[in-house]
């Protein structure tokens, strides 16, 4: 199955002369991708493979003069590609990636791919400033699996139709390639559970310091439960039977490896609005068990795949967020543009349900541009969600048809 990233990837490669890294979970297709964009003449090493770990420790000189590189490069063709998978595991791979790009000077295309140990610690010396974009990597969504063509300049597309089938099993086996594409709940239970198992067994035995890794596996079991739900660290960390300061560092390390993410409450401009208290989401909503739970996961994960889509294509500074006020009126999600409010959504299961007054109460408080009450049960409708702006007066529009218009 051809990817969206595929085509943002052959952009890059073929225009820019910094390293593309290419983050995202376990199972994403990351290294799929990377084996499609490999033409003649290339040099792939993955750090698994003992014999291609060695050649990577001998350094950025002495590799490319062992392993014959420049001699790959066929003869008025495109530059060579060097690509690394799973190179994170290297302790000193910033240091190697830097001196290898310096040594190809431009020559040559450089992509990297891995776990989200490409985007963490930050700090220290070695530092690769300039000399790569990041591209993150997301599961399967609903503009995806219908068909959407890669625009660079575009943010929203036209609406576009996806088979019912294929929308149910986008939900009901999530968006990681092998589990949607079989279709089969047997597979997809083995599947997940051998994920969670590698993920928490190897990934975050092998590169963090993390001891308790059962009591982590119970904070992920405890996150799967309330997924959607305002986040208590004291709570949370009573559950897990830790300290706070234990649990805030535990879900820096669960982001880290792309296996939740925080959503923060807007408060700017909203009257006594809610301000610290995170609604924490799962990157497979697959695994979450309440249908009205899953469905909210299932949208929070569309919303983030098109703000770190933007992010990374620069169409803008983008950022999700919900919204709520100590009153206890809340939005679900909010989509920041540069700094300002621009899509606001609420997600509703019946298409017979009116139009929340709290979602016109923020609408026409923020003034936002678009403001959507999107209805899971809705069949799709042939129409853009976003013609025209609607500022302060929410529109209830079809969800499958409003994804269809993301990435």
């Amino acid at each position: 199955m051809e990817r969206i990233y595929e085509h943002l990837l052959r952009g890059h490669l073929g225009d820019e002369r910094q390293m593309a890294f290419v983050a995202g979970p376990r199972q994403v297709g990351k290294t799929t991708l990377l084996r499609s964009l490999l033409p003649e003449g290339s040099l792939s090493l993955n750090w698994d493979r003992p014999s291609e770990r060695d050649l990577i420790l001998k350094g950025s000189d002495a590799l490319l003069e062992a392993s014959g590189f420049w001699d790959l490069r066929p003869e008025g063709g495109e530059r060579p590609l060097l690509a690394f998978d799973e190179i994170h595991k290297f302790r000193h791979w910033k240091r190697f990636l830097k001196g290898l790009f310096d040594a190809v000077d431009g020559k040559a295309s450089i992509l990297v791919t891995g776990s989200a140990r490409l985007n963490i610690y930050k700090r220290g010396g070695d530092s690769l400033m300039g000399r790569y974009f990041l591209y993150r990597m997301h599961p399967l969504s609903v503009a995806e699996i219908a068909g959407r063509v890669f625009d660079p300049e575009q943010i929203v597309g036209s609406p576009l139709k996806v088979e019912e089938a294929s929308f149910e099993n986008l939900v009901r086996f999530g968006g990681f390639p092998e589990p949607f594409l079989r279709g089969s709940e047997r597979f997809h239970r083995r599947w997940s559970d051998l994920r969670l198992e590698q993920l928490f067994r190897e990934d975050l035995r092998d590169l963090t310091r993390i001891q308790d890794v059962d009591q982590l596996l119970g904070l992920s079991r405890v996150l799967t439960a309330q997924v959607g739900q305002l986040a208590n660290y004291s709570t949370l960390a009573s559950q897990v039977s830790v300290s706070v300061d234990t649990i805030r560092r535990w879900l820096t390390v669960l982001e880290s490896f792309y296996f939740s993410f925080r959503v923060q409450p807007w408060f700017k401009n909203v009257a006594k609005s809610l301000r610290k208290q995170p609604k924490i989401y799962l990157w497979d909503w697959s695994r979450i068990e309440d249908p009205g739970a899953r469905c909210e996961c299932f949208v929070a994960c569309h919303l983030l795949k098109a703000v770190h889509w933007w992010n990374d294509l620069g169409l803008g500074t983008f950022a999700l967020h919900y919204v709520r006020d100590t009153a206890k009126r809340e939005v679900d999600f909010l989509v920041v543009r540069d700094g300002h409010p621009w899509m606001m959504l609420e997600l509703k299961r019946s298409p017979r349900e009116p139009i929340s007054p709290v979602l016109k109460h923020f609408a026409g408080a923020l003034q936002v541009p678009h403001a959507f009450q999107a209805v899971f049960g809705m069949d799709y409708v042939d129409a853009d969600c976003f013609a025209e702006g609607n500022r302060g007066s929410p529109l209830r529009v079809p969800l499958r048809t409003l994804l269809s218009q993301l990435v």
